[in-house]
């Protein structure tokens, strides 16, 4: 699982790799995951939230089924939260 991991930070060089411990390259995957997977999803809710402000904005009369929309999105774009919130929690106990 260790070479997993490294070969995931193809940026380091085997030199500095090879003194880094496992837990450290975990935990700064973990962070990496955590980080990816929040800032994508505020985008893209930031995004959807936009347009949908938009379409309500045209359409007013179809405010209900807008906002119904909106939440289910808003649902599915907040499960990528939380599966990088999964896989960092992961990566910190797998290594202990």
């Amino acid at each position: 699982m260790e070479s997993v991991l490294l070969a995931c930070m193809p940026i380091i060089s085997g030199a500095v790799i090879a003194g880094i411990e496992t837990r450290a390259v975990a935990a700064i995957a973990a962070g990496i995951a955590i980080s990816c997977g929040a800032l994508g999803s505020a985008f893209a809710m930031g995004k959807a939230t936009s347009h949908a402000l938009d379409a309500g904005a045209r359409q007013p009369e179809m405010i209900g089924k807008i906002q119904s929309m909106l939440l289910a999105a808003i649902v599915f774009i907040e499960t990528l939260c939380i599966y990088s919130l999964v896989v960092a929690l992961l990566l910190i106990f797998m290594f202990r």
